[in-house]
């Protein structure tokens, strides 16, 4: 059996599909096949609040190829997300009608709180200490979604509208960093040692460029020395001497910002990087969903 996962994200649009195995009633997943595709649906909805024929062309067609793909594949269940961009456009609903009729796929536009709870089911702490106390950090190109466990238990979460591709645009907003800011001050001053998840595309590379081994988790410091080296090259040299794709090289840096600031407000020293996204939780939603349905028949 295979599952597909959709993310529209407001960079990239990615395509998982899945491999589904049950062994002893536990039931995982092994990753197949994983593709992106940088549309960049962010400068559109958050500068006009609109996506452009070109991008939701873009969108149609990329959405034409994963059903094609899928179909291929012999995917027997799918589900597909838009996040920040698709929230923002006011053709949101309309572009998501339009990829109906013309590639056959279902698409849920979903809030922030769905998001982070989608980004959770990913299991990224399934290998950790759950008697301790960790603050999950995922990025986006629109919105970084925060949630807060102690214990293995959930204390709070939030979305806020800050991204990588809403600062390139100079979208974000002062009362919206000042929002996360107190967000996390205030629910995190009763713990003591939280250590960070960091989850998304920008934080996966900058843990390769950590180099670090043996899923060990990266410190505030390696992470500040990144940026410092990142952002002493021009956008041009991040591509043609550091070999960073170019739909990456610009948002890497507003990505340590926001992962740094994320870090300091929260006293955070320690960020583990399980390099599982947006994706991996959708995969994951469709087999607690369906697993359920199949014990409770």
């Amino acid at each position: 059996m295979r599952y597909g996962a959709i993310d529209i994200g407001s960079n990239a649009i990615r395509l998982l599909i899945a491999d589904i195995k049950e062994n002893d009633g536990t039931v995982s997943f092994k990753k197949n096949t994983l593709i992106r595709v940088p549309v960049r649906l962010g400068d559109d909805a958050f500068l006009n609040h609109h996506i452009s024929d070109k991008k939701s062309g873009d969108l149609v067609k990329t959405m034409q190829a994963f059903r094609n793909l899928m179909d291929v594949y012999k995917v027997g269940e799918y589900m597909a997300c838009a996040t920040s961009a698709m929230r923002e456009a006011r053709n949101g609903s309309d572009v998501v009608k339009q990829i109906k009729e013309q590639a056959g796929i279902d698409i849920e536009i979903v809030h922030g709180q769905v998001e982070a709870k989608i980004i959770y089911a990913s299991h990224a702490e399934q290998n950790i200490d759950k008697n301790k106390n960790y603050l999950y950090i995922d990025v986006g190109g629109g919105s970084t979604e925060l949630s807060l466990f102690s214990a293995g238990e959930l204390v709070a979460s939030k979305s806020f509208n800050i991204g990588t591709i809403r600062i390139l645009d100079n979208q974000d907003t002062e009362e919206s960093w000042n929002n996360m800011r107190d967000f996390i001050r205030e629910h995190t001053r009763h713990f003591k040692g939280i250590f960070g998840i960091g989850t998304g595309g920008n934080i996966n590379k900058l843990y390769k460029l950590s180099e670090e081994k043996n899923n060990s988790p990266m410190t505030f410091g390696k992470l500040k020395s990144l940026y410092d080296y990142l952002d002493s090259f021009s956008l041009k040299d991040r591509i043609n001497v550091l070999g960073l794709n170019q739909d990456r090289a610009d948002v890497i840096i507003p990505a340590c910002e926001i992962y740094l600031s994320v870090m300091k407000w929260a006293g955070i020293k320690n960020i583990y990087v399980p390099t599982v996204g947006m994706v991996d939780g959708i995969i994951q939603t469709l087999i607690d969903e369906n697993y359920v349905k199949t014990t409770l028949k």
